[in-house]
Parts: structure tokens; C-alpha cells; sequence
């Protein structure tokens, strides 16, 4: 007896990302649609914080999946899915943010930058960005992904609880080893 197209589906939800991914490397595109439902939301909102912009995240996330579809059997660890599109949201993104640069009207070009434009005040940024990036690699897995999809996602502990499969007391408590680390990480900063 061959199972419903609900009972298959039920499955593939149930599925690790590393099945999904396996699988929509071999071109089923039941699994491919689980993956998007599951992680779309994420990047969506990781997206949503990088460009400040609801209609250009819609546009990234769409871009990463059609990017991902295309190269999943490149996929070297289908367990890392999840990180593997967030990283590619990401350079979508950044992608779109260089492309609205170019894309500036001539009379704009001569405007005067704003203080916080200033390259004395870019550097800065751009060093206290590096600096939280070699500080969010002190931290374990978990308590990065805690700390992203809180202070970047905007997410709920519920919402990351569910997301990532442990009790909220979990996220409560990841989320206060991770800032505290990140604290002393970034001392320097304050």
C-alpha cells in the first residue's frame, strides 16, 4: 500500500535537513518545498535586517532559493543546509546593497555624506563589525544561532526554541552565556 500525498508530506516534514537536501539534490521537489517552509521565515528576516527593506528581502530570499536549487548537488554537508542558505542569503543581500549603490542618481553623488558616513566613522563600523564576527566565533554553534535569531532575527525564545528543537529554558540559558561572552569579547568596544 502506497502512502497518501499527505502521508508523504508528513514525512518529509518530519525529515532532517540532510535528507531534504539529499534528496533535492536528486531533484525531488517535495523535499526542496519542506526546506523553503522550514528555513524561508529565517531568511527572510535575516534578510529583512541586513537591507531594512520588507520588498528587497522578499526578492533575496527568492534569489537564495533559486541560487540553492541550482546548487545543491554542490552541497559538500547536507546536515549544514541551514547554514549553507543563510550564507547565501547573506551574499544576496549584500549583493543587492552594492547594486543600489550603483544604481544612484548622478544628482545624489555630489550630496554631502552624513557624519555617520564619514570614513573616520566607517571604519570604526566596519572594525566593531569584524570584531563581533571573530567574537561570535568564540561562541559553541548554539549559542550563536540563539544569539542570531534573537538580536538579528528579532525572534521570540519560543520561536527559538521551536527552531532549533530545545526547551525555551535552553534558550534562556544559551542566550546568557552567549552575551556574557560577547561582553567580555567585546570590552573593548563599550
Amino acid at each position: 500500500m502506497s502512502p497518501t500525498g499527505s502521508d508523504a508530506r508528513s514525512s518529509l516534514d518530519d525529515a532532517t535537513d540532510a535528507i531534504l537536501a539529499a534528496r533535492a539534490a536528486d531533484g525531488d521537489l517535495r523535499a526542496f518545498e519542506v526546506l523553503v517552509r522550514r528555513h524561508g521565515p529565517l531568511m527572510r528576516a535575516y534578510a529583512t535586517r541586513i537591507l531594512g527593506s520588507n520588498s528587497d528581502s522578499d526578492d533575496v530570499v527568492q534569489e537564495t532559493f533559486i541560487t540553492a536549487w541550482e546548487r545543491l548537488p554542490e552541497l559538500q554537508d547536507p546536515a549544514a543546509t541551514k547554514a549553507w542558505l543563510m550564507r547565501i542569503t547573506s551574499r544576496k543581500a549584500i549583493d543587492r546593497i552594492r547594486a543600489r549603490k550603483q544604481d544612484m542618481p548622478l544628482g545624489e553623488w555630489d550630496a554631502p555624506a552624513p557624519e555617520s558616513e564619514s570614513p573616520h566613522q566607517r571604519a570604526e563600523a566596519a572594525s566593531q563589525r569584524e570584531r563581533l564576527t571573530r567574537a561570535l566565533g568564540t561562541l559553541s554553534e548554539a549559542q550563536r544561532e540563539c544569539w542570531t535569531l534573537r538580536e538579528i532575527g528579532g525572534h521570540s525564545y519560543a520561536e527559538i526554541a521551536e527552531e532549533l528543537d530545545v526547551r525555551p529554558s535552553t534558550v534562556r540559558g544559551l542566550l546568557a552565556r552567549a552575551r556574557q561572552k560577547l561582553m567580555q569579547e567585546m570590552e573593548e568596544w563599550r
